[in-house]
């Protein structure tokens, strides 16, 4: 399953990149990247439960809480950091359907045409992910159906990240 992530992220980011989403250069955040532990444990069961019927969307919501926590980085760690649940922060807010909305709207302020834009962004990624878990033609329910959904959540939540820290003006460049 390793093998698969890797090829995963890749695709991912090089896809992001010809959308001009990310940089070459995939950015490390040590903050943000330190929460996906507590943030994919709080999500699963959500996420995994809306998986059968809504992949797309089980999938996009964790690029977008990645967008989400990028975001709280940026704008005051120090509060954020704090909070002992960051998944549940956000879903509280107007529920699991509705996080989507909530984070566009409230966390990005993001309206109209910029996040129409951002949400086919995250479903075309969601949408890619999607079909490399299913192109692994393994059986639903099983152990290793199981971590090719947390890799594909994981490599949403990289991407989130990182389109998020390009969107606000951080450039991942050699110097």
């Amino acid at each position: 399953m390793e093998d698969f992530a890797a090829k995963m992220l890749d695709d991912l980011h090089r896809y992001l990149v010809k959308r001009g989403a990310v940089d070459e250069r995939l950015p490390e955040c040590p903050d943000v990247e330190a929460k996906w532990p507590a943030i994919a444990e709080a999500y699963l069961p959500d996420g995994a439960h809306e998986f059968a019927n809504y992949p797309v969307a089980s999938l996009g919501w964790m690029m977008f809480v990645a967008m989400a926590v990028a975001k709280f980085w940026d704008k005051d760690w120090e509060k954020y950091d704090k909070i002992e649940d960051l998944y549940l922060y956000l879903r509280d807010k107007r529920g699991y359907d509705n996080l989507d909305e909530y984070i566009l709207d409230e966390v990005l302020d993001l309206h109209g045409d910029a996040a129409d834009q951002m949400q086919e962004l995250v479903g075309d990624c969601a949408e890619r992910t999607k079909r490399a878990i299913y192109g692994l033609d393994i059986e639903p329910g099983t152990v290793e159906a199981f971590k090719a959904y947390v890799g594909g959540l994981q490599c949403m939540y990289q991407m989130g990240m990182a389109v998020q820290l390009k969107a606000m003006g951080y450039q991942m460049v050699r110097l």
